[in-house]
């Protein structure tokens, strides 16, 4: 067995055929299926079923390729580290993030991280469950996580700043006057909520109730640009962090009251490397509470 195996079959179990696998790693097609018949024969297992929709990881399968992922992730960690010299660094840097979180201080970051090292290959998973984030974590897939504080964050998280929330609204909402949008005021409005799994439903979930707040679901969505969006064209109102605005509607826009806030923490994997290190203090230096720039235009 090979890395190169474990590359190729967590490849076939993303894109569902060992053709689009075979065309995203620039793989001849039979070569690949020959690896992934060498690999199911070395290991004794199917790790694939042929299905008329594609093929499908097997149980056995699914628990083979936890591992394989965990063990190709440290694999380029460990050429990252052996490749770095004190002006040079490349390899791949895996950060997870939180959806939501972090939005507009991410790409800040990391445009000045490639820009030091201009070799590094960045993949960013976002991700809107707290459960599965914390499940690519136990399993040591990223090398840095951005996400809310919550109960269960780790001792030695890195706390960055704090992600205040705003409301949004449609336009010529009588709330648009206001500085500071009183979430009382909104009894009765109609929200554009997420998925029930996100933490931002969590976060919005816990304002309704502190602020005796009865919502009346509009509709659901995956993205906090989506949930902006909608909001604009007078779908509902809905509850994003500031730096989660897409550019274009921060007149739409406003801070709330009582004020809604959540800490923002990087977690970084056991044995951190200088790509993740480097990213963490970038992280700091971002701004993390930008929503007084979001006023009534005067």
């Amino acid at each position: 067995m090979s890395l190169r195996q474990f590359e190729y079959a967590l490849a076939v179990a993303a894109e569902g055929s060992v053709t689009a696998a075979a065309e995203l790693l620039h793989v001849a097609q039979p070569s690949m299926s020959q690896q992934i018949r060498n690999l199911e024969r070395d290991l004794g297992v199917e790790l694939f079923a042929r299905t008329p929709t594609g093929l499908v990881p097997t149980a056995v399968g699914r628990a083979f390729l936890r591992e394989a992922e965990v063990a190709v992730s440290a694999s380029r960690r460990a050429r990252a580290t052996a490749r770095a010299g004190a002006d040079e660094l490349v390899g791949e840097l895996v950060v997870a993030v939180q959806l939501g979180f972090g939005t507009r201080q991410l790409p800040g970051a990391l445009g000045a991280l490639r820009r030091r090292y201009p070799r590094l290959e960045v993949t960013v998973f976002e991700e809107q469950s707290s459960a599965e984030l914390e499940r690519l974590c136990r399993r040591g897939v990223p090398d840095l996580a951005l996400m809310a504080a919550c109960r269960r964050s780790p001792a030695d998280a890195h706390h960055l700043g704090d992600e205040e929330f705003v409301v949004a609204l449609g336009a010529g909402h009588r709330q648009l006057a206001a500085d500071r949008v009183e979430l009382r005021a909104l009894e009765g409005e109609p929200w554009v909520r997420f998925d029930r799994a996100s933490a931002l439903d969590g976060v919005l979930v816990n304002v309704l109730r502190d602020n005796d707040l009865t919502p009346t679901t509009a509709a659901r969505v995956s993205r906090t640009a989506t949930a902006v969006r909608w909001a604009a064209h007078g779908l509902g109102v809905t509850l994003v962090p500031a730096s989660a605005v897409p550019q274009g509607h921060e007149h739409l826009v406003r801070p709330v009251l009582p004020v809604v806030s959540q800490p923002v923490i990087a977690v970084l994997r056991q044995g951190a490397g200088p790509a993740e290190t480097a990213l963490l203090e970038l992280l700091r230096r971002e701004t993390w509470s930008d929503s007084a720039s979001f006023s009534p235009v005067s």
